[in-house]
């Protein structure tokens, strides 16, 4: 039985339709999605948050002034769980391992490797110290202060030379089609994550922050 004009029409219309509708979700689902490079950038967003935290504990620890013991251990294990055991492990899964074999910034990742090792050695000493007893006094106060100072020091370069240098250059050496593959792999990995990805990280950050009295942004700014 031949299609009449009306029915090719309707036909035609109902596939222009379903073709907008699939681009539209397409481009819905490529605006939610970050590159790996930008992934890994926005993690050492949360770590510099915690740094922040960091800093305010040791502001008051020179100002004398108290710090909840449950602040300080919290931003410690967001440190071990999301960045040292999750964020780390992806660099040093998929990305050290693609300049090693093509011999590029080889000392920059010998490095950052090197760097990871210490600073879980730091945090572990961190969540070993904090503790009630340990803040409330001096002596107790003392050998966690070193501890994150050295983290302070070592993380503020760290991140900002993988941020400038490494993962500008690794899109340039993997190309489109890896950064797309390492795409869905990291999306996947993070989803699995028990404790949370990226947006409930910002959440616990946040929560740390305001019981710091540190949490709105303008309290930065200076007069």
């Amino acid at each position: 039985m031949t299609p009449t004009r009306r029915q090719l029409l309707a036909g035609g219309a109902a596939l222009l339709v379903a073709g907008a509708a699939s681009a539209a979700d397409k481009k819905d689902k490529d605006e939610d999605e970050v590159s790996p490079t930008e992934d890994l950038m926005r993690e050492h967003g949360v770590l510099r948050r915690v740094l922040l935290i960091y800093g305010e504990v040791l502001r008051r620890f020179d100002a004398s002034k108290d710090v909840p013991p449950d602040a300080l251990a919290h931003s410690a294990l967001i440190i071990r769980a999301f960045i040292e055991d999750y964020h780390e492990k992806d660099e040093e899964e998929f990305i050290f391992p693609r300049f090693e074999k093509a011999h590029k910034l080889t000392d920059l990742v010998a490095t950052l490797r090197a760097q990871h090792q210490a600073g879980r050695k730091l945090t572990a000493e961190v969540q070993r110290l904090a503790t009630a007893a340990g803040l409330k006094s001096d002596a107790g106060r003392k050998p966690i202060a070193e501890a994150l100072r050295k983290f302070i020091r070592m993380y503020q370069p760290h991140a900002a030379r993988e941020d400038t240098v490494l993962f500008p250059a690794f899109r340039a050496l993997v190309g489109e089609r890896e950064l797309a593959r390492l795409q869905d792999v990291f999306e996947d990995r993070e989803k699995a994550l028990p404790h949370g990805g990226f947006e409930k990280m910002v959440d616990e950050v946040a929560r740390i922050e305001q019981s710091l009295g540190i949490g709105d942004l303008a309290t930065f700014t200076p007069t």
